[in-house]
Protein backbone atom coordinates (compact mmCIF):
# COMPACT_ATOMS: atom_id res chain seq x y z
CA UNK A 1 0.00 0.00 0.00
CA UNK A 2 1.37 3.39 -0.99
CA UNK A 3 1.99 5.82 1.87
CA UNK A 4 1.18 9.42 0.97
CA UNK A 5 2.02 12.28 3.28
CA UNK A 6 -0.44 15.15 3.67
CA UNK A 7 1.29 18.24 5.00
CA UNK A 8 -1.15 20.41 6.95
CA UNK A 9 -0.69 23.97 8.19
CA UNK A 10 -3.47 24.44 10.75
CA UNK A 11 -7.25 24.35 10.53
CA UNK A 12 -9.07 27.06 8.59
CA UNK A 13 -8.48 28.84 5.31
CA UNK A 14 -7.38 32.22 6.67
CA UNK A 15 -4.74 31.04 9.13
CA UNK A 16 -4.23 27.33 8.41
CA UNK A 17 -5.11 24.59 5.94
CA UNK A 18 -8.09 25.08 3.64
CA UNK A 19 -10.38 22.44 5.11
CA UNK A 20 -12.23 21.58 1.89
CA UNK A 21 -8.95 21.06 0.05
CA UNK A 22 -7.48 18.96 2.86
CA UNK A 23 -10.55 16.71 3.19
CA UNK A 24 -10.96 16.27 -0.58
CA UNK A 25 -7.29 15.29 -0.78
CA UNK A 26 -7.67 12.72 1.98
CA UNK A 27 -10.91 11.35 0.52
CA UNK A 28 -9.34 10.93 -2.92
CA UNK A 29 -6.29 9.23 -1.41
CA UNK A 30 -8.45 6.86 0.64
CA UNK A 31 -10.51 5.97 -2.43
CA UNK A 32 -7.26 5.30 -4.31
CA UNK A 33 -6.20 2.83 -1.62
CA UNK A 34 -3.36 4.89 -0.16
CA UNK A 35 -2.31 5.00 3.47
CA UNK A 36 -2.55 8.63 4.55
CA UNK A 37 0.22 10.03 6.75
CA UNK A 38 -0.86 13.43 8.05
CA UNK A 39 1.82 15.73 9.43
CA UNK A 40 2.33 19.34 10.49
CA UNK A 41 5.02 21.51 12.07
CA UNK A 42 4.92 21.62 15.86
CA UNK A 43 5.03 25.40 16.31
CA UNK A 44 2.73 28.34 16.86
CA UNK A 45 0.68 29.73 13.99
CA UNK A 46 1.71 33.12 12.64
CA UNK A 47 -1.60 34.45 14.00
CA UNK A 48 -5.20 33.40 14.61
CA UNK A 49 -8.07 34.71 12.48
CA UNK A 50 -11.73 34.72 13.53
CA UNK A 51 -13.29 33.07 10.50
CA UNK A 52 -16.65 34.71 11.20
CA UNK A 53 -15.47 38.33 11.44
CA UNK A 54 -12.12 37.99 9.59
CA UNK A 55 -10.47 39.86 12.45
CA UNK A 56 -7.23 38.82 14.12
CA UNK A 57 -7.73 37.29 17.56
CA UNK A 58 -5.57 37.91 20.61
CA UNK A 59 -4.62 34.29 21.21
CA UNK A 60 -2.04 31.71 20.22
CA UNK A 61 -2.63 28.34 18.57
CA UNK A 62 -0.30 25.53 17.64
CA UNK A 63 -0.11 24.38 14.01
CA UNK A 64 0.18 20.68 14.89
CA UNK A 65 -2.64 20.80 17.43
CA UNK A 66 -4.97 22.65 15.04
CA UNK A 67 -4.08 20.34 12.14
CA UNK A 68 -4.99 17.37 14.34
CA UNK A 69 -8.61 18.54 14.07
CA UNK A 70 -8.60 17.70 10.36
CA UNK A 71 -6.63 14.47 10.87
CA UNK A 72 -8.95 13.29 13.67
CA UNK A 73 -5.89 13.11 15.90
CA UNK A 74 -3.95 10.74 13.64
CA UNK A 75 -1.05 13.05 12.84
CA UNK A 76 2.72 13.23 13.18
CA UNK A 77 5.06 16.03 14.12
CA UNK A 78 6.71 16.99 10.83
CA UNK A 79 10.20 16.75 12.32
CA UNK A 80 9.71 12.98 12.80
CA UNK A 81 8.91 12.37 9.10
CA UNK A 82 11.51 11.79 6.40
CA UNK A 83 11.21 10.95 2.71
CA UNK A 84 11.96 7.33 3.64
CA UNK A 85 8.64 7.17 5.49
CA UNK A 86 6.38 8.12 2.56
CA UNK A 87 6.05 7.44 -1.17
CA UNK A 88 4.66 10.88 -2.06
CA UNK A 89 3.77 14.18 -0.39
CA UNK A 90 0.76 16.44 -0.96
CA UNK A 91 0.36 19.97 0.42
CA UNK A 92 -3.22 21.34 0.59
CA UNK A 93 -3.59 25.10 0.36
CA UNK A 94 -5.09 27.70 2.64
CA UNK A 95 -3.26 30.78 3.88
CA UNK A 96 -1.50 28.61 6.46
CA UNK A 97 0.61 27.20 3.63
CA UNK A 98 1.90 30.74 3.04
CA UNK A 99 1.90 31.87 6.69
CA UNK A 100 2.95 28.82 8.71
CA UNK A 101 4.83 26.62 6.22
CA UNK A 102 6.62 29.67 4.86
CA UNK A 103 6.48 33.46 5.10
CA UNK A 104 5.30 33.90 1.51
CA UNK A 105 2.10 35.74 2.50
CA UNK A 106 4.14 38.52 4.08
CA UNK A 107 7.56 38.60 2.41
CA UNK A 108 6.95 37.10 -1.04
CA UNK A 109 10.26 36.39 -2.76
CA UNK A 110 12.24 37.34 0.37
CA UNK A 111 10.37 34.84 2.53
CA UNK A 112 11.90 31.98 4.46
CA UNK A 113 10.50 28.45 4.42
CA UNK A 114 9.98 26.56 7.67
CA UNK A 115 13.18 24.56 8.12
CA UNK A 116 11.41 21.19 8.46
CA UNK A 117 9.18 21.87 5.45
CA UNK A 118 12.19 22.77 3.33
CA UNK A 119 14.07 19.71 4.53
CA UNK A 120 11.28 17.31 3.61
CA UNK A 121 10.64 18.90 0.21
CA UNK A 122 14.33 18.65 -0.68
CA UNK A 123 14.47 15.06 0.57
CA UNK A 124 11.50 14.17 -1.64
CA UNK A 125 13.16 15.69 -4.70
CA UNK A 126 16.45 13.95 -3.98
CA UNK A 127 14.62 10.64 -3.59
CA UNK A 128 12.67 11.33 -6.82
CA UNK A 129 9.38 10.90 -4.98
CA UNK A 130 6.29 12.83 -6.18
CA UNK A 131 5.16 16.11 -4.63
CA UNK A 132 1.66 17.53 -5.03
CA UNK A 133 0.84 21.15 -4.17
CA UNK A 134 -2.62 22.71 -4.14
CA UNK A 135 -3.91 26.30 -4.26
CA UNK A 136 -1.30 28.73 -2.81
CA UNK A 137 1.07 26.00 -1.58
CA UNK A 138 3.04 25.96 -4.88
CA UNK A 139 4.45 29.32 -3.77
CA UNK A 140 6.11 27.60 -0.80
CA UNK A 141 7.38 24.91 -3.17
CA UNK A 142 8.90 27.64 -5.34
CA UNK A 143 10.60 29.19 -2.31
CA UNK A 144 12.12 25.85 -1.29
CA UNK A 145 12.86 24.40 -4.73
CA UNK A 146 13.23 27.37 -7.06
CA UNK A 147 16.79 26.36 -7.88
CA UNK A 148 15.55 23.30 -9.80
CA UNK A 149 13.13 25.39 -11.90
CA UNK A 150 9.90 23.56 -11.06
CA UNK A 151 6.86 23.92 -13.30
CA UNK A 152 3.92 25.01 -11.12
CA UNK A 153 0.45 26.51 -11.32
CA UNK A 154 -1.58 28.85 -9.15
CA UNK A 155 -4.19 29.39 -11.86
CA UNK A 156 -4.01 32.95 -13.13
CA UNK A 157 -3.09 35.10 -10.10
CA UNK A 158 -0.70 37.62 -11.64
CA UNK A 159 1.10 38.68 -8.45
CA UNK A 160 1.75 35.13 -7.28
CA UNK A 161 2.79 34.04 -10.77
CA UNK A 162 5.33 36.86 -10.85
CA UNK A 163 6.76 35.78 -7.52
CA UNK A 164 7.00 32.13 -8.55
CA UNK A 165 8.84 33.08 -11.73
CA UNK A 166 11.16 35.45 -9.84
CA UNK A 167 12.08 32.54 -7.57
CA UNK A 168 13.05 30.39 -10.54
CA UNK A 169 9.81 28.53 -11.13
CA UNK A 170 8.04 28.15 -14.45
CA UNK A 171 4.34 28.93 -14.29
CA UNK A 172 1.67 27.19 -16.34
CA UNK A 173 -1.79 28.75 -16.38
CA UNK A 174 -4.49 26.19 -15.57
CA UNK A 175 -8.24 26.03 -15.15
CA UNK A 176 -9.59 24.80 -11.82
CA UNK A 177 -10.07 21.22 -13.05
CA UNK A 178 -6.60 21.03 -14.60
CA UNK A 179 -3.20 20.05 -13.24
CA UNK A 180 0.29 21.20 -14.14
CA UNK A 181 2.68 18.26 -14.30
CA UNK A 182 6.44 18.65 -14.02
CA UNK A 183 7.54 15.19 -15.11
CA UNK A 184 11.24 15.88 -14.66
CA UNK A 185 10.95 17.04 -11.06
CA UNK A 186 7.89 14.87 -10.31
CA UNK A 187 5.77 17.79 -9.06
CA UNK A 188 2.01 18.12 -9.68
CA UNK A 189 0.01 21.26 -8.90
CA UNK A 190 -3.57 22.48 -9.26
CA UNK A 191 -5.21 25.91 -8.59
CA UNK A 192 -8.16 24.80 -6.41
CA UNK A 193 -9.51 27.82 -4.49
CA UNK A 194 -7.06 30.18 -6.19
CA UNK A 195 -9.76 29.96 -8.86
CA UNK A 196 -12.78 28.24 -7.25
CA UNK A 197 -15.62 28.99 -7.47
CA UNK A 198 -17.08 26.09 -5.49
CA UNK A 199 -16.26 22.84 -3.76
CA UNK A 200 -17.26 20.64 -6.70
CA UNK A 201 -14.98 22.62 -9.01
CA UNK A 202 -12.07 22.46 -6.58
CA UNK A 203 -12.63 18.73 -6.10
CA UNK A 204 -12.22 18.03 -9.81
CA UNK A 205 -8.68 19.42 -9.88
CA UNK A 206 -7.62 17.85 -6.59
CA UNK A 207 -8.94 14.45 -7.67
CA UNK A 208 -6.94 14.74 -10.89
CA UNK A 209 -3.85 15.69 -8.88
CA UNK A 210 -4.23 12.71 -6.55
CA UNK A 211 -4.74 10.36 -9.49
CA UNK A 212 -1.55 11.62 -11.13
CA UNK A 213 0.45 11.42 -7.89
CA UNK A 214 -0.70 7.82 -7.39
CA UNK A 215 0.27 6.96 -10.97
CA UNK A 216 3.74 8.43 -10.40
CA UNK A 217 4.46 6.29 -7.35
CA UNK A 218 6.73 3.45 -8.38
Amino acid sequence: MAKVGVLLSGCGVYDGSEIHEAVITMLALDRAGAEIVCMAPNKNQHHVINHLTMEQMNETRNVLVESARIARGNIRDLKTVTAKDIDALIMPGGFGAAKNLSEFAFKRTQALVDAEVERLLKEMVQAKKPIGAICISPATVALALGSIGPTLTVGNDVETIGAIEALGGKHRACMVHEIAVDEENRIVTTPAYMLGPGIKDVASGIENLVAKIMAMIT
